[in-house]
């Protein structure tokens, strides 16, 4: 995967900007005597934004932007002027990011639409100056509102491919050949396991100038979910497809047990895979006759939709797009499709990302507990000691 400019695992130190302190300035003019306070406003620090982005099809970008730090906000001063915000770092990535915390695994949010903007981490608030706080029997206040302070964290970027269709198999099952039979999809094809080393989307023509979107995964083997084999790596892909596609090949000495085993690797990865639509293609069926597939269609369970397909031959290749088109228009399926991200553990990790060190320098040691709403910055938040000079 090091040579690959398919990137959908990322792992970023990310961190808000300073508020600028409030000033405790006093007026001063020849003409104007007890000029009183007028020190101004610090400035909020930058925020860290995501914007999806649907000309983004991988985190390759990010890859080489393993710091994104926002600006400070600069300090009120005299005249009541106001600190100068800090500068907003936006972070684009392409739809469909997943966004998780990298030491507790936590989810955080996700980018699902084009120009969609997410608040990563707020910008410190900026202090008030000393001009807010002047009273009929305080007309001198000697304090002002320091800035909030940083907030610093390290993330993990997901990206997780937006298809209609899914493609569940073994390897060497034949994925890759019905997605470049059906599509103008152009994935490495061989006659080795594990030729697909990273998902690829495909677009399936159908009737009436209709269209839908078919991603292939890496092949998947038994005990995928205890982190055997490539296909783990890769199941986050096919969390938002309406329909799962399993591909069991005609050769296979049991057909319905290959299907048991790929159900439950997905419901190991994600039990919500399990509500999911299912279709069930027979790959390689030009090798049987008729007597053969009512045998295997007889083992398999009633309400699992079948169809016998050769992506060489053609065979039943429009029967499986008149399945796959109704089960996606289907009700079920005519909901926005969500899910409920499971948070990140070591078997769902990327060990090459995760044993990034970040180099950057420690934050000052002062990141004591501050007030984030008006409500709660008290009079025993101004500390005069700790206050800064107009």
């Amino acid at each position: 995967m090091a040579d690959s400019n398919f990137i959908d695992y990322v792992k970023i130190l990310c961190r808000s900007g300073k508020g600028g302190a409030g000033s405790r300035h006093y007026h001063r003019a020849k003409y104007v005597p007890k000029g009183g306070p007028d020190g101004g406003d610090g400035g909020r620090g930058g925020h860290i934004i995501l914007r999806g982005n649907r000309n983004m099809w991988t985190l390759l970008p990010l890859r080489y932007m393993r710091h994104v730090f926002a600006t400070d906000g600069e300090s009120g001063g005299a005249g009541r002027s106001f600190g100068k915000d800090g500068e907003d770092r936006i972070i684009e990535v392409p739809v469909g990011t997943a966004v998780f915390d990298a030491d507790s695994g936590e989810f955080l949010c996700e980018i699902t639409e084009d120009g969609q903007e997410i608040k990563l981490l707020r910008g410190g608030k900026g202090g008030l100056g000393n001009c807010h706080f002047a009273t009929s029997t305080n007309r001198a206040p000697r304090y002002a509102q320091p800035g909030q302070p940083a907030i610093e964290k390290a993330v993990v970027l997901e990206l997780k491919l937006l298809g209609d269709v899914g493609l569940v198999g073994f390897p060497n099952a034949g994925k890759s050949t019905l997605l470049s039979s059906v599509s103008a999809a152009k994935p490495k094809i061989a006659d080795y396991p594990f030729t697909t080393m990273e998902p690829s989307l495909g677009i399936v023509d159908y009737r009436g100038n209709n269209s839908f979107v078919m991603a292939d995964i890496p092949g998947i083997i038994e005990g995928a979910s205890e982190g055997k084999g490539l296909g783990l790596r890769f199941l986050r892909h096919i969390e938002r497809n309406a329909v799962l596609l399993f591909l069991v090949p005609a050769d296979s000495d049991d057909i319905k047990k290959d299907y048991e085993i790929l159900l439950r690797e997905l419901r190991e990865f994600n039990p919500e895979l399990n509500d999911k639509s299912r279709v069930l293609a027979i790959s390689k069926s030009d090798m049987l006759d008729d007597e053969l597939r009512e045998a295997i269609a007889a083992e398999l369970p009633d309400d699992l939709p079948c169809v016998f397909i050769s992506a060489v031959t053609g065979q039943g290749i429009p029967e499986l797009k008149d399945l796959l088109w109704r089960e996606i228009n289907s009700e079920d399926n005519r909901m926005v499709q969500t899910i409920t991200h499971r948070p990140l553990d070591i078997r769902h990790r990327v060990a090459e990302e995760d044993n990034f060190i970040f180099e950057n320098e420690e934050l000052p040691d002062d990141t004591e507990y501050m007030p984030e709403t008006d409500e709660e910055w008290t009079d025993e938040f101004w500390d005069e000691e700790s206050q800064v000079n107009g």
